[in-house]
């Protein structure tokens, strides 16, 4: 179909399930995807449906009413019990997302929720959207509009001169951005001029961004400035690995995450030892390099110092099941 063609839809390593499977989901099981991701795109050329996909469109359907207002209602007290900032302090907001069902993604959004809420001093100030991921249900689920949402929100609460946006997304993704993809009723792409032109608007400035998908490298362009720092999985023309299910992590996640962001280091050398990690995985397993990317604006030196000098001085362990195996 036109969309696969214009995206290479097949590089979301999507599944196919009985649709039995889906009507016997036991709680707290995220839904599977069993349908093909439709055509976002208005048709005609594929120069138009790129274009289309640009605007990151997003498509919700078959949702049952009663859910779609419990998890409005689940966002609405996320969003209104974050904290306001403090004046004369570089606070951190943090934001992490998985904009894909797949329990690998909501399991790995919440750990970094807590990780990074820890190393950027961010409690109160930290929000994670995830659906159910196998174990647990309580969250504000992650899609482009709640994402979107929580950013205008978050810009009302902080000081965008001061303080910081730190934002952790996890997903498949293609060479035109993330998928949005949650179970068969859901569908969307995050482009990276979307996420750029979201940001702009609500006029948010400092940024850490990362970002996990394979082919994550194409929002470094769209998204490097001098008062952001960005890190992503990939290069713009490669995939990342281990975002099978069942994982707790994905190898980016486990390296970057799990590993590298609960030492005590600066965000530079947490980048060059999560990727040393990665190369060294991929390596062992003869996967075609990744090669993460990462990009430090000439501003981020003039804040980033005093929001890690409230950095924890002591390590945590990783935990969950490692991306691969030791």
């Amino acid at each position: 179909m036109l969309f696969r063609v214009a995206i290479g839809i097949a590089a979301l390593s999507l599944c196919v399930v009985p649709l039995s499977a889906q009507s016997e989901r036991p709680a707290n099981q995220p839904p599977e995807h069993t349908e093909p991701f439709p055509n976002l795109g208005t048709g005609g050329s594929r120069e138009e449906i790129v274009e289309s996909l640009a605007l990151s469109p997003q498509l919700r359907r078959g949702v049952p009413v009663q859910e779609m207002l419990e998890d409005q209602r689940r966002l609405n007290r996320s969003l209104t019990g974050l904290q306001p900032q403090r004046r004369g302090t570089v606070d951190a907001y943090v934001v992490t997302i998985a904009l894909d069902s797949d329990p690998v993604f909501a399991r790995e959004a919440r750990e970094a929720g807590r990780v990074l809420s820890r190393r950027y001093d961010g409690a109160g100030r930290t929000l994670t959207l995830a659906g159910p991921d196998g174990a647990r249900d309580d969250l504000p689920r992650g899609s482009i509009e709640s994402l979107l949402i929580s950013l205008a929100h978050i810009a009302e609460v902080m000081d965008t001169e001061e303080d910081v946006l730190v934002l952790y997304t996890t997903s498949h993704g293609n060479k035109l951005g993330l998928a949005y993809h949650y179970g068969d009723t859901g569908y969307g792409i995050l482009s990276p001029s979307r996420l750029a032109s979201a940001l702009d608007e609500v006029g948010i400035k400092r940024r850490i961004l990362v970002i996990s998908a394979c082919f994550s490298g194409v929002f470094v362009p769209a998204l490097a400035g001098a008062n952001t720092a960005i890190l992503t999985a990939a290069a713009s023309e490669r995939n990342s690995f281990g975002c099978e299910p069942q994982n707790d992590w994905t190898f980016y996640g486990d390296a970057m995450i799990n590993r590298a962001m609960r030492q005590p280091q600066p965000l530079s050398e947490v980048a060059r030892a999560a990727n040393r990690t990665v190369a060294g995985w991929e390596t062992q397993r003869r996967l075609l390099a990744s090669l993460p990317q990462s990009a430090f604006g000439s501003g981020v030196a003039a804040w980033l110092p005093q929001l890690e000098a409230r950095m924890p001085q002591t390590a945590t362990d990783p935990v969950g099941r490692p991306a691969i195996g030791e």
